[in-house]
């Protein structure tokens, strides 16, 4: 592991969870498998706090644990589950494109808490989505419930491993570390449930004092409460690999119907949705389908006649981009899609696009023919790409400076001198992924700690800001007059107010770029995954 990646793991860690958590996270990150005692003297934190912020780790499925040989406990932090923090946004706004406003804050729950129980996630959300209806509407447990199975369904939710308990005739010692037990079966199976009622509205107490005492109370209830729920034990948390798949998904739909046309993106949306199940997410290419089985499959609302799609199938395989090969005759045809290849093109134009940023349009063209034609000589690259010799000599030497190309020597002699020996250009397309790799992570630390500066400059406007907005909420709750808001308005100055914008706008922008650049880490991850574990 990086530095680059220690140092977004480390903002990430502080971000969402704390400084403590994340001293203990990072210190693991960088030291490897560590037992208690020696974290907490490492890291000069008390027992307790160790064992607090590990607790919260492993909740949030950021460490695991093991039992060593000599009988003590190990704890391991993984910096893949950490930097995937930084994709939490876009997995709720995946749910919410596919399951609505339930879907969302489903997944939401799920991520902030890490695991839980699915009856206290559809309550939870039940109430979420009670307080923004309108008075004397409520919503139904039962929708809620129907919207969780549908994410199980589609393996977007899986069950947590339970711990292994011994038979109940052996009274065994309780263990060091649990083992926990991974039932495939189970995983994606929801146990029935019964849970009738609507939705709560949270009510507004005048006295903090009250409703502190009410929440205390209502806390220790919940606490009574929990050890008769049906589905105590049984714990739920969100499946990023199959996000991952939907993502990937996705990216190889977009590249077919920008090279090709909508339905051809359609036809290859309906075979991903056929096999995403049956597909994991680590496979070189998807199960066969036959051009029946496609053609049956098809949405509704694309007249597609059987002729027409066979063609589009034909047109799709003979294509050199290569998404979709075919791999057998029978059923009208036998077609597959490699997601291998479709990874391996898209991270090759993602490096196109950066050389083409970086350096101009002319460098791109020799990129391009450098990765096109595999080794080329300079004499070569010139005569190809058109462009005079010094021009190409300058460019050859700065992709080569970035180790964006490699140079091969191929002697002719044993003596390897210069006039017998051919000086060949090529680019490794994962040597590449990795380095880009490497400067998106850095990048995204970079876009994190200007945003901490820019709310840190702006500390005092903003506090100012938020009493002010709290002071008008609670005077509209009482019914207070137009005027006297106005007055309570005028107290942010012009001048704060642009500021205030101005931050609004530049924090907005920082966001829509830690995004952006999440988009390329996502496509340069599954294309050097691809490789590593392509037999």
């Amino acid at each position: 592991m990086t530095q680059a990646e220690i140092k977004l793991c480390s903002h990430l860690l502080q971000e969402h969870f704390g400084e403590i958590v994340d001293k203990v996270g990072t210190h693991l990150l960088r030291t490897g498998t560590q037992p208690l005692r020696l974290i907490s003297s490492d890291t000069g934190t008390s027992l307790d706090q160790v064992k607090k912020a590990l607790c919260v780790l492993i909740q949030h499925n950021l460490v695991s644990y093991q039992l060593n040989k000599r009988g003590f406990v190990e704890y391991e932090a993984h910096h893949d589950r950490v930097l995937r923090i930084l994709r939490y946004p876009r997995y709720i706004y995946t749910a919410k494109t596919l399951y609505g406003d339930t879907g969302e804050l489903i997944v939401e729950e799920l991520l902030l808490n890490g695991k839980m129980a699915m009856s206290a996630v559809v309550k939870k959300v039940a109430d979420r989505l009670t307080e923004t209806m309108e008075d004397g509407k409520a919503m139904d447990y039962d929708e809620v419930s129907i919207t969780f199975v549908r994410l199980v369904d589609t393996h977007f939710l899986y069950r947590c491993p339970v711990p292994l308990q011994p038979p109940d005739a052996v009274a065994a010692p309780a263990p060091v570390a649990p083992l926990l037990l991974t039932n495939e079966q189970d995983m994606y199976t929801v146990p029935k449930l019964s849970i009738i009622g609507k939705g709560k509205r949270r009510r507004s107490s005048e006295d903090d004092d009250d409703a502190g005492e009410q929440q205390t109370k209502r806390q220790k209830k919940e606490a009574d409460s929990k050890e008769t729920l049906p589905d105590d034990g049984l714990y739920w948390q969100v499946n990023t690999e199959r996000f991952h798949q939907h993502f990937r998904d996705q990216a190889i739909i977009n590249a077919i119907a920008n090279k090709m046309d909508q339905i051809s993106s359609e036809i290859v949306r309906t075979m991903l949705r056929m096999s995403e199940v049956t597909t994991s997410s680590n496979a070189a290419h998807t199960q066969p389908l036959s051009s029946n089985e496609i053609f049956r499959s098809l949405p509704t609302g694309y007249n597609i006649a059987k002729q027409v799609l066979d063609q589009y199938l034909a047109l799709l395989a003979d294509d050199p981009l290569e998404f979709v090969g075919r791999s057998g005759d029978s059923g009208g045809g036998m077609f597959v899609i490699n997601l291998h290849k479709a990874l391996a093109t898209l991270a090759s134009v993602t490096l196109e696009s950066v050389v083409q940023e970086r350096f101009g349009s002319r460098c791109a063209r020799i990129f391009r023919l450098i990765l096109r034609k595999r080794h080329l000589e300079q004499k070569q690259v010139e005569d190809f790409a058109m462009v005079p010799a010094k021009e190409a000599k300058d460019m050859l030497y700065k992709l080569l400076s970035q180790n964006l190309v490699t140079l091969q020597e191929i002697p002719k002699t044993p003596d390897h001198a210069p006039s017998r020996t051919f000086y060949l250009y090529a680019v490794s397309t994962l040597s590449c992924s990795r380095l880009l790799l490497q400067r998106c992570y850095k990048t995204v630390a970079n876009l994190i700690e200007r945003r901490l500066f820019e709310t840190k400059e702006n500390k005092r406007l903003l506090e100012k800001s938020q009493r002010i907005e709290a002071i008008i909420a609670s005077m509209q709750a009482t019914g207070a007059e137009e005027a006297q808001l106005q007055e309570i308005e005028e107290m942010i100055t012009v001048p704060e107010r642009q500021q205030l914008e101005a931050l609004k706008r530049n924090v907005n922008r920082i966001d829509a770029s830690e995004n952006q650049v999440d988009e390329t880490i996502f496509i340069l991850e599954s294309y050097i995954a691809s490789t590593c574990t392509k037999p």
